[in-house]
């Protein structure tokens, strides 16, 4: 099935509405390959069909199997590697000092916000259990959440075949976290134990989710027009604790978004601590 030019910018519009991606004009080969099924599952004869079906008709399940989709679940277990490295090696030990002088020593909160099928998450959870140990005692939840309902449900199910365990799993880890069933591996119950999994558009209000000393929103925002990626990424700053830490793709820099997004740089790694600088920057105002 062929997009014409026409239906082109009629999809992009109804993707960009959907979850915020941006296909230009050059996009064609992407809608006819990832869109051409559902449009032939649902009946369509072209995609101006799939278009009105989704725009016009109460269809909430084509909507998302489109967003299903057209979304990249592209991941790997300790993806980039880095930034898994500051995680472990600087930043859990920095927030574990800084707690343990409050309330709540143990208690840390970590969102993985577009967690695809589950690979970060889980990866987040090994270095915890590596760093601390026994977790006795310890409040800890990871939200990962993600746009796609496909994506998620399989990262829940935390089964993967042998050849997502070889991108990026540490060896001397997999014992440790997985069992083995056939051909596929199992994340192992204190793994997933850490984990809340659910369907969240980050497009929409995120006041509900609650507050952070952790997010990571990485390789996202660069689907997204800059309009949509500067609020996204304010609107994630107003989610972090007053010096919490927010991870984003090796790619992406966000020192154009505000001041207040001044790159932190440990070894290979970049992050930001947007609500640490507030209090400076108001005493110079």
């Amino acid at each position: 099935m062929k997009v014409t030019p026409e239906e082109l910018q009629s999809i992009a519009r109804l993707v960009n509405d959907l979850c915020g991606i941006v296909l230009d004009s050059g996009k064609g080969y992407l809608i006819e390959s990832r869109l051409g099924s559902v449009a032939r599952e649902s009946g369509c004869q072209s995609f101006s069909e799939l278009y009105y079906k989704a725009r016009y008709e109460n269809n909430p399940g084509l909507r998302e199997k489109i967003i299903d989709a057209i979304t990249t679940n592209e991941t790997l277990f300790f993806r980039d590697t880095s930034p898994f490295e500051v995680l472990q090696h600087k930043v859990l030990p920095e927030l574990i000092d800084a707690k343990s002088k409050t309330p709540f020593a143990r208690r840390i909160r970590i969102w993985s916000a577009a967690c695809s099928t589950g690979q970060e998450p889980y990866s987040i959870s090994m270095i915890l259990h590596e760093l601390i140990g026994n977790l006795t005692g310890w409040d800890i939840q990871i939200l990962a959440t993600d746009i796609s309902d496909a994506a998620v449900r399989q990262a829940s199910l935390g089964i993967y075949g042998a050849h997502e365990i070889q991108r990026g799993m540490k060896m001397n880890l997999l014992d440790k976290c997985f069992v083995r069933d056939g051909q596929n591996f199992h994340a192992k119950d204190h793994l997933r134990g850490l984990i809340a999994f659910r369907k969240i558009n980050l497009l929409q209000p995120l006041t509900a989710v609650g507050t952070f000393d952790i997010i990571f929103c990485r390789n996202v925002a660069i689907y997204f027009d800059s309009r949509t990626r500067r609020d996204l990424f304010l609107r994630l700053s107003d989610r972090l604790t007053s010096d919490g830490y927010l991870f984003v793709g090796s790619t992406e820099s966000l020192s154009d978004i505000d001041p207040r997004f001044l790159p932190q740089h440990y070894c290979r790694a970049v992050y930001y601590q947007p609500n640490k600088l507030r209090p400076a920057l108001c005493a110079t105002t």
